[in-house]
């Protein structure tokens, strides 16, 4: 087997047993949605992608044509983004949407292949202060973000690669969550 395939088989065997947690995320989830909440998710570069990637299956469809639901990823408003980083700083980009968007019951998806990213640090933190759920998806544990959040998916794996493949791997089973509860 290749190299680069093989670390991903074994580490994809280490986090089998974090399924369980996602798919009761997406019961939670589909719950929030259902009822007129939100989904907000936030991360940077790759990790940025994955949560559009996440809000773009909620907001278009996963596998059954179904209604939308309300899902924003934070880094996908370039000029409020630009602002915000201009006006207080790159550490509030996501904290300060959090505030704009979040509603006490909405839920935040943080991803973080360090769990180390102080803009994502800000954001859970300001979603807790709003009364709206945090889970985060990480590298390996423990880290802060992992800390921080009510709930957190942590990978084993020391390259940033293979964590971002397994995040995309459980992005998939949350959404898969959400539309079997649905």
């Amino acid at each position: 087997m290749d190299s680069h395939l093989e670390k991903l088989w074994n580490v994809l065997e280490k986090v089998e047993g974090q399924a369980a947690t996602v798919r009761i995320w997406g019961g939670k989830l589909a719950g929030v949605l259902a009822s007129g909440g939100r989904l907000l998710a936030c991360g940077n570069g790759g990790s940025a992608a994955e949560a559009q990637h996440l809000t773009a299956e909620l907001v278009g469809r996963f596998r059954d044509d179904r209604l939308p639901y309300a899902a924003l990823p934070l880094h996908g408003d370039a000029s409020s983004l630009t602002a915000i980083a201009n006006d207080y700083g790159a550490d509030e980009v996501y904290a300060r949407q959090v505030r704009a968007h979040g509603r006490p019951g909405d839920v935040l998806v943080c991803l973080s292949t360090s769990g180390a990213s102080p803009n994502v640090l800000a954001a859970a933190r300001a979603a807790q202060e709003a009364g709206i759920l945090s889970w985060a998806m990480t590298g390996p544990a423990p880290n802060p973000l992992a800390d921080l959040c009510l709930d957190a998916v942590a990978v084993p794996a020391e390259e940033t690669a293979t964590v971002q493949e397994v995040h995309l791997a459980l992005i998939h089973l949350l959404c898969d969550a959400v539309e079997e509860a649905l």
